[in-house]
């Protein structure tokens, strides 16, 4: 990977950007994409890039990412100056105490902790037991609530402090990578479209959504406002090759073997085999799963936005999602911007993708 992709990717990473909160994420990637693509943002903090392509006629298609993260958010302060929080999206309680988190104020960040009662002090019956969320508490170091409260706000966001790191060859680990994985391919499509000497026969937005975690939202406003006539969500998916997973419900998904493309009731039929043929004439490495009704991503709600939109979903393989610690293959990433982007040139009419 060029390294000022890479750079941006942990720039984006590293943003926090919580369901709600995504602003910090969607600056990084708005300043990305406004030197090659025609940049706007709605009320909702959607960010859309747009390229119009050459040609009458021409299909609309929308290609989305979501920027936001599971995180925490602030929900009371206790006597002692402990925080109390609330989950925002999927947080598994498993893999949060002991952690080291970041509260994200409006005077900038205050560190913490989520703290956790000694392993001695635990009767033997209560070890296997994991306190539920609303149990767990943060501590930033206040020795009171006045204390705590001229550090923190109710409704403050709260994000776990791992940020991007290489592991072995082109493996990497961070929080957030559910989706900016998406978001990143969608930036790197934009710029590889627009540095072609060759104009699309469509015309093309790229959009970075929000609050795709607490109900698909972003998803939903931003389709309804392009009204697209094809769209492909870039998601990520469980990397099934991991020892404690059963790959006779979840599939055979590996890292570094490429993109997924799955098919099911959310996937349009012509869309999905025109990724697989591009996939295979371009000599593509891509990977296929089932999926039997309708999926949780932004793939669904652009599907019924208004009358209808052709949808597919082109999915990275993740290690530990929704945990601190996901991981997933560079060149994943790398072969589902080459997908998507031989993919765009090969779109001429939208009338190919009604079901006949």
């Amino acid at each position: 990977m060029r390294e000022e992709s890479l750079r941006f990717l942990g720039e984006l990473l590293s943003a926090p950007s919580p369901s709600g909160y995504e602003q910090p994420a969607q600056r990084v990637f708005r300043e990305y994409i406004a030197p090659f693509a025609q940049v706007t943002s709605d009320v909702l903090g959607n960010v859309i890039g747009f390229i119009p392509g050459a040609g009458e006629d021409r299909p609309k298609v929308m290609l989305v990412g979501h920027s936001d993260e599971i995180g925490f958010l602030v929900r009371f302060i206790d006597e002692d100056g402990f925080i109390y929080f609330g989950a925002i999206g999927g947080v598994d309680p498993q893999v949060t105490q002991g952690r080291r988190v970041a509260v994200h104020t409006r005077n900038g960040v205050v560190p913490g902790v989520i703290g956790r009662k000694p392993i001695h002090l635990i009767e033997a019956k209560d070890r296997e037991t994991v306190p539920k969320l609303e149990a767990q508490f943060i501590d930033v170091g206040a020795a009171s609530k006045a204390e705590a409260e001229q550090l923190v706000r109710i409704g403050d966001p709260v994000t776990f402090t791992e940020c991007f790191e290489r592991l072995y060859g082109d493996r990497v680990t961070s929080r957030g990578f559910d989706d900016k994985a998406g978001s990143f391919v969608v930036a790197e499509v934009l710029r590889l479209i627009a540095a072609s000497d060759r104009k699309l026969p469509i015309d093309l937005y790229g959009v970075s959504s929000v609050q795709e975690e607490v109900g698909l939202r972003g998803g939903k406003t931003s389709a309804y406002s392009i009204n697209p006539d094809l769209g492909i969500c870039v998601e990520v998916d469980f990397s099934t090759d991991q020892p404690d997973l059963d790959k006779k419900s979840a599939g055979d998904v590996r890292l570094g073997k490429g993109p997924i493309l799955p098919r099911g009731a959310n996937i349009n039929p012509a869309l999905f085999e025109l990724l697989a043929d591009t996939a295979e004439q371009e000599k593509i490495s891509v990977q296929f799963t089932g999926l039997p009704r309708a999926t949780g991503t932004d793939a669904n709600v652009m599907q019924i936005s208004r009358s209808g939109v052709a949808t597919a979903l082109v999915k990275i393989p993740l290690r530990y999602m929704h945990t601190p610690v996901e991981v997933l293959s560079l060149s994943d990433l790398e072969n589902a911007v080459e997908l998507i982007m031989k993919a765009l040139y090969r779109i001429t009419d939208r009338n190919v993708f009604v079901p006949s």
